[in-house]
Parts: structure tokens; sequence; C-alpha cells
């Protein structure tokens, strides 16, 4: 009963943890064997790692990744597509982010441009940094929509603040010229201040021409590919590898 009063404070202040790991120890006598500092010291690892769990489960949530369990343990470097273990693994440091440099990933359709984009920003997240994922037709629709209804201030704060902006299926439709001065924006706004991940169909060689107008594409281009680490993607669609190895195994 003299014990009661320090969980009612436990739960009053959301030390959720730490109340469950206290009366794990009064539950047990095993505990009695240990001393004052040792037994704290467990509760607030407990309370810790829990809080961080936390954190990291509104980070992911808040990155709205288009494949949320993707992660760089899991790419597959077996298969034949110009993937290399060790530049992957580098980025898995995240260094990149810390310097505010770019990832771009270009490659034919299905040969997973997305998962990487996604497991990378996974990774980010994993490592205390935020991320944020929008497909690049919808991000002029957002903030197209952010203007007429009062939050594009709130909207462009955390596309530019957001450490890992991942903007996948770039430049699969044409931009047109406010949809080009939209991304500008976001982008200069960023340069060398966060990290942009590029996933596109397109080779870089086809950006370019492909944004249209020449100023602002030299402007686009010029932010997002001198500072970038890239990783070009080759071969079959992963999906269609996948649905081969489930044929042949039914």
């Amino acid at each position: 009963m003299m014990n009661q009063p320090t969980l009612q404070k436990m739960q009053a202040m959301k030390m959720s943890a730490m109340l469950e790991a206290f009366e794990q120890q009064l539950a047990s006598r095993s505990y009695g064997k240990l001393s004052f500092g040792e037994r704290l010291g467990m509760l607030i690892d407990a309370e810790y790692a829990d809080r961080e769990q936390r954190k990291l489960t509104r980070r992911l949530q808040r990155a709205r990744l288009r494949q949320p369990s993707a992660c760089i343990e899991d790419v597959d470097f077996k298969a034949r597509r110009g993937l290399k273990r060790q530049a992957v693994m580098s980025l898995g440091r995240c260094d990149w982010i810390r310097d505010a440099l770019n990832v771009v990933i270009t490659g034919p359709t299905g040969t997973g441009k997305t998962y990487l984009a996604c497991a990378l920003a996974n990774k980010a997240c994993r490592s205390d940094f935020t991320a944020y994922y929008v497909r690049a037709s919808q991000l002029p629709q957002d903030m197209a929509i952010a203007r007429g209804d009062g939050s594009y201030p709130r909207l462009l704060k955390r596309l530019t603040r957001t450490n890992v902006l991942i903007i996948d299926d770039w430049l699969l439709t044409p931009f047109t010229a406010a949809e080009r001065r939209d991304i500008l924006e976001v982008i200069e706004d960023r340069h060398e201040r966060a990290s942009t991940i590029i996933a596109s169909q397109l080779p870089i060689s086809a950006w370019h021409e492909a944004l249209g107008e020449p100023t602002l594409a030299d402007s686009i281009c010029d932010r997002l590919i001198h500072a970038a680490h890239k990783l070009e993607l080759k071969g079959r669609s992963m999906r269609e590898i996948r649905a081969a190895k489930l044929k042949d195994n039914s």
C-alpha cells in the first residue's frame, strides 16, 4: 500500500512503461537481489525505450510512406538490377541527410524504386529524422488545395523543414507552368538545408526536356541532381520476377 501513491503519480505523469516495470518489480522477489541503482536503471530504461518507440511510430505515421514496411535490411540484392549492397548500406548510415544531400533513383517500372525510396526513408525515421512521402502529381494539387483552405503556410513549412522529402513518380506526367513554379519553390527552399529523394522512370538525361520551360528546368535540375547520390536500377520488373517464382512454386 505504501507504493500506491508512487504508482498513481507515475500514471498521472503518463509514465506507463515505468509503471508497468515497477509493478513487475513489486510482484517478483527476484528483483530484491538487485541494488537500488540497478532497479532504478531498469525502470528508466523501460520508460525511455517506450517513449522512443512511440516517437518512431509517430514519425512513421507522419511520413505516410507508400510502403511503410520497407526497410534496407530487406532490400533484394540478388536480382540483377544494378543495385550494389555497399551503396545502399552506405546510405543507410544517413550521412547524406546530415549533409543535406539528395538521392535520385531511376529505372524502369517495377524495378523497386518506390520500395528503395521508402526503405531509405524508413531508415531515416529510425535514425531520428523526419520524412514525408508524396507523389509528384499530387504535390502541386496539395499545394493548390492548401492555398484555397488557408493551410498553405503549414503545408509549406512541412515540405521545406522535413528532413527527407520523397517525391515519387517524378515526371511521370508533365507539369503545368504553375506546377513547375510550385515545385521549384519547394526545392529551392530545401536546397542545401534538407534532403530529397526522387524516384523516376525517366533517366536524368531526359529531365530537362520533360520539365519544359528551360529556365525553370535549369533551376530544378541544378538543385536536385548536382548534390545527389544516384542509383540507376535496371532489368526486369520485380513484380514480374515474383509472379514467375510463385508460378514455378505452385
